[in-house]
């Protein structure tokens, strides 16, 4: 059997450069595994993030998340058939931050042949230390539904954040998972991820998973997520964060949870990855200016003239 490491993480988290960190320990064990990405729009950055890991031990999958649940499902089951076929010792699924647990469990355990198939092993969610409360039911459901599946809750960006914002941030799941009827029980890791050393991973990776039921305090399905995609965009840095900012305050283009993407400039590439409260930039060596808005109530042609203007 194939085991099946599931990373979560509400939008911005920081769970793709988690992943990065996470295939090279599994690589360095000599382990080929596979990485399943799913996320909104018709460009996964995610996926161009991750290209740097493609090689002999490693191969990239993608499943567009832009349909509803029954076609998810199927696409979701159909690319894990195929996986299991190839042969990988691992399979890492990295969906997206909008991810309603029930599907990853449902899905594995519900079908005869996926049940043959894989082994689940961790269940990891990646949660920002410095959260910040913003009374958003529908965001702390998707943190909570995550992290109570989850054996270890990964706390990133600790080096940026105090011991104050840290307890605070656990405080806020505890919460969170209260209001959906549940406990949360795994293990919390506070460290710099440029700190984690093989037994850290080592200790990541044998966390597990719990099940749990909770209530689903979002209405109905999830909410409406969307997203809007875009290519070569010839902002540089400075340009693109303004354009950033702008989309965040200005109510008028819907709300904007999320935007990602690389930028290009004549100092060189850059990453960035943007929520309300945070722009953060990285510099990379990715040479193309792609970008995905991320939200709920977008006005796609308002947010598209304005990012090409």
């Amino acid at each position: 059997m194939v085991r099946i490491d599931l990373i979560t993480g509400f939008l911005g988290s920081g769970k793709t450069t988690f992943l990065l960190k996470y295939a090279r320990y599994l690589m360095s064990k000599g382990l080929r595994i596979g990485i399943l990405e799913y996320d909104y729009g018709a460009v996964n950055v995610d996926m161009l993030l991750l290209n740097k890991l493609r090689g002999d031990k490693c191969e990239l999958e993608m499943v567009a998340a832009a349909c509803d649940e029954d076609c998810l499902k199927r696409r979701f089951r159909t690319k894990l058939i195929a996986m299991a076929m190839t042969g990988y010792d691992r399979v890492i699924v990295e969906p997206s931050g909008v991810f309603d647990m029930d599907m990853f469990f449902d899905t594995l355990r519900d079908d005869d042949t996926l049940e043959r198939m894989y082994e689940i092993g961790s269940v990891i969610t990646v949660v920002n230390a410095n959260l910040k409360d913003n009374g958003d039911k529908e965001e702390d459901f998707f943190l909570a539904s995550q992290a109570a599946s989850a054996g270890c809750i990964l706390l990133s960006r600790v080096q940026l954040s105090g011991d104050e914002a840290i307890a605070g941030t656990k405080a806020h799941i505890e919460r969170a998972g209260e209001a959906i009827g549940c406990r949360i029980r795994g293990k919390y890791i506070a460290k710099d991820w440029e700190k984690l050393t093989d037994g850290d991973f080592e200790e990541i990776e044998r966390s597990g998973y719990f099940s749990n039921d909770y209530m689903k305090v979002i209405a109905g399905k999830s909410p409406e997520f969307d997203s809007v995609c875009f290519l070569d965009l010839k902002d540089g840095l400075e340009g693109m964060q303004k354009k950033i900012k702008t989309l965040f305050e200005d109510e008028s283009f819907g709300n904007i949870i999320r935007v990602k993407g690389f930028v290009c400039d004549k100092e060189g590439g850059y990453q960035i990855n943007a929520t309300k409260h945070e722009i953060l930039v990285d510099l990379i060596s990715i040479g193309q200016g792609v970008f995905i808005v991320i939200g709920t109530g977008l006005d796609k042609n308002r947010i598209r003239e304005y990012m090409y203007s």
